[in-house]
């Protein structure tokens, strides 16, 4: 039994369900998600309850593992159209700078070139001093889009240069030491 897929979600005022065969839409402030989920699950909405359940129609070990992923990702799909999803990276090191223009951000970080990177139709970008905050309705776009960035100029551990998410703790190296001449 899953302990997630057990759980109902509850749909909150403003938020509208339409569940077909394998496919469920969520419509609210913000927009609309789609997504199409497994054969084996099985969806329902009460309108008198305003809850979603989740239920797996056969005892596989697939279907198990996929019960729990459903629950979480119709969840996350309520949670994005009403309160939406955002990270924060922040950007360290002495010369690196960030700078959007348009659908573009631009960065230099240290490269011979500077780099530019498409922000998708559906997300929204904004620089605060050396903040960039992603912010959208779908969970997986908007991390997979902060990851992407990050990965451009990972934190190195000597000096602690490059993105890192806020409040992310990076552990530091200690450098050469230099060792005096033996004779």
């Amino acid at each position: 039994m899953s302990k997630i897929g057990k759980k109902p979600i509850e749909v909150p005022e403003g938020v509208e369900i339409k569940i077909s065969e394998s496919k469920i839409s969520v419509k609210g402030p913000k927009g609309s998600l789609n997504f199409d989920f497994h054969k084996d699950i099985e969806v329902k909405f009460s309108e008198s309850e305003k809850e979603i359940e989740v239920r797996a129609k056969r005892d596989a070990k697939q279907t198990r593992a996929l019960w729990g992923l459903t629950r979480m990702l119709i969840a996350n799909m309520i949670q994005g159209v009403t309160k939406g999803f955002e990270k924060q990276l922040e950007l360290q090191g002495v010369g690196y700078r960030m700078s959007i223009q348009g659908k573009k951000l631009n960065l230099a970080l240290g490269f011979s070139h500077p780099v530019e990177v498409e922000i998708p139709e559906e997300l929204e970008a904004k620089i605060e001093k050396n903040i960039l905050t992603i912010s959208g309705i779908d969970k997986q776009k908007v991390g997979q889009m902060a990851a992407s960035i990050r990965a451009l100029k990972e934190v190195e551990p000597y000096k602690g240069k490059g993105f890192r998410y806020v409040g992310e703790v990076v552990r530091r190296k200690a450098g050469k030491k230099a060792v005096g001449a033996e004779k």
